[in-house]
């Protein structure tokens, strides 16, 4: 009995010393739960495409937004995605924007 597991154990060693892993570097970037407010400080009601939905905003309106950084938010007209209005920084995760320091 001895030798059996002596065997097995010897045999398991030399499967796993012959196994290679190639690990490769995966980098993302994630805010998890993490969102900004904007708001439409200008003197028109506007709609937007925040990258994940449509979004009509009432002047002096706010919407919350996902901080998924590297999306762009864009305007929008009949449910079409327009001009890009700027892209999610990590700096506005957390954060209360206006929408007229953002449009370019």
């Amino acid at each position: 009995m001895k030798t059996l597991v002596l065997a097995l154990a010897s045999i398991t060693f030399s499967l796993t010393s012959f196994t290679t892993i190639d690990c490769k570097e995966i980098k993302t970037e994630i805010s998890i739960g993490s969102s900004f407010s904007l708001i439409n400080d200008t003197k028109e009601k506007v709609s937007i495409y925040t990258g994940t939905g449509f979004v009509s905003l009432n002047k002096g309106s706010k919407t919350s937004i996902d901080c998924n950084v590297g999306k762009e938010v864009r305007w929008a007209e009949s449910g079409k995605k327009g001009d890009v209005i700027f892209k999610i920084t990590d700096d506005m995760c957390g954060e209360t924007l206006k929408l007229s320091t953002l449009v370019k």
